[in-house]
């Protein structure tokens, strides 16, 4: 303590870890059942790497509990119905994952008690989560982690997430609601000022228009429109949720010596290698704030790497593990791909909902092809004299050409192929500034020892 009884270093945005330091993070967990069993799908590689770092850090995009005892139900749902058995949480464990985010669209996917069972199974494998909990403080918080090199911190929240699995604080008789920690998005559509004038001229020919007339924007059927230079999509977040969010991270750093930041959103849209326009300022503000890496996942694909005042900034990892093999899919899932659980198997329904996936979208000019979303990497940051001193990008396939079975499941990718998929990600992260190089299939980003802290 200071000799006036205040406390040193309160208000610290520093690294404070040991030399050697390393953190493991990776993209979605779309888990089902184990991976570490069977040799021949070549994940012990992987693994070996994931267990040696100080912390490994994913993001759980599923529900873990046994079917057969459960006492909940599915909840309405425009999307598939993710669940795992229990045996997912020594596996997970078994992988080296020691903190996960589980705020993201899943996590509700089964309602209140999928997301209370999933924490009861993290917790009985001594597995760090945050991002959900019983009130918005809980979900919010920070959660620690004890390593040998120093204390870790994770704060996790989503900007896609569905309606009713957003966390409330109690007001006044009102008590509290379960769910995860959000960011809200407000959204709108960018024009071109002659455009804006048209949609003007629609919106006043509506019956009974519901807006009153501004001079730079329009709303049309609940969409607003926004005049600019370049069509697009924009995200503005709420303010309260930001600050939220910053008062999280500050108190999560004011008591660790390293603060891991995770936000899952699929914005834009999956069809879009580019982060939406408000995630590198407020990725950058979270850094400020006292965050050491700031980790975005969700657009099931690689977005680009940024590193700033020294910490890394992971736009999107991708997937890690996209495990279809699942025999438990609610009725409204059948319903969407008109599918009859009566008749088809949930295989089949898979089969026919991968068809449209991934949604992309006219404003690319080249379409991804599906094997995009099925090649990744992994991380690893290592930390010297309270710096991140190197970033290894590994990457990996996770099968797309193998039987459903086998899908979905990383191992290394050949020299070739982890060549195209870096070269790739060094477009991805060039508007950054930031330089990968390519040595044997390995990206590497070497961070000057004078980067600014």
């Amino acid at each position: 303590m200071a000799q006036d009884g205040k406390f040193d270093n309160v208000g610290s945005t520093a690294t404070n870890v040991a030399d050697g330091f390393t953190m493991v993070a990776v993209g979605d967990l779309m888990m089902r059942r184990p991976v570490t069993t069977n040799p021949r799908n070549g994940f012990g590689q992987i693994v070996e790497r994931l267990r040696n770092a100080d912390v490994t850090f994913g993001n759980l995009e599923t529900n873990i509990f046994d079917i057969r005892s459960f006492k909940g139900s599915p909840q309405v749902n425009d999307d598939s119905y993710h669940v795992a058995t229990p045996e997912l949480g020594p596996e997970l464990k078994a992988m080296g994952f020691n903190v996960l985010s589980y705020a993201n669209n899943h996590t509700f996917d089964w309602g209140l008690e999928g997301m209370r069972e999933t924490g009861r199974v993290l917790d009985q494998n001594g597995i760090i989560y945050a991002g959900a909990g019983e009130n918005l403080a809980q979900a919010g918080a920070a959660r620690y982690l004890e390593t040998a090199r120093g204390r870790v911190a994770l704060v996790s929240f989503a900007a896609t997430f569905t309606p009713m699995s957003r966390a409330g604080d109690p007001a006044g008789e009102a008590p509290g609601r379960p769910g995860l920690a959000a960011l809200r998005l407000a959204n709108s559509v960018v024009v071109q000022p002659e455009m804006l004038a048209s949609l003007k001229r629609i919106r006043n020919e509506l019956p009974d228009p519901l807006y009153g007339e501004e001079e730079d924007q329009v709303v049309i059927a609940g969409t607003t429109f926004k005049a600019g230079d370049k069509v697009g999509y924009s995200f503005e977040p709420n303010p309260h949720d930001v600050n939220e969010i910053l008062r999280n991270v500050r108190g999560g750093k004011q008591y660790s010596d390293f603060l891991i930041v995770s936000n899952h959103g699929h914005e834009p849209g999956e069809w879009s290698g580019e982060p939406p326009d408000y995630e590198q300022s407020f990725a950058r503000m979270l850094i400020d704030a006292g965050a050491d890496a700031y980790v975005g996942h969700g657009p099931h694909r690689l977005r680009g790497i940024e590193i700033y005042k020294g910490r890394p900034i992971f736009y999107s990892l991708g997937h890690f593990v996209f495990d279809n093999l699942q025999s438990v899919q609610g009725a409204d899932y059948f319903a969407r791909y008109r599918k009859d659980p009566r008749v088809d198997t949930v295989a089949e329904l898979l089969a026919e909902s991968m068809k449209d996936w991934p949604r992309v979208d006219t404003f690319e000019k080249e379409p991804p092809s599906r094997e995009v979303f099925y090649e990744s990497i992994f991380t690893v940051s290592r930390f010297e004299q309270n710096r991140l001193a190197e970033l290894r990008l590994f990457p990996v396939e996770l099968g797309y050409s193998e039987r459903l079975a086998n899908r979905g499941v990383p191992r290394l990718a050949a020299v070739p192929e982890a060549e195209a998929i870096l070269e790739r990600l060094q477009k991805l992260s060039k508007p950054f500034g930031t330089d990968i190089t390519i040595e044997n299939g390995v990206g590497i980003i070497r961070v000057a020892s004078s980067s600014p802290q």
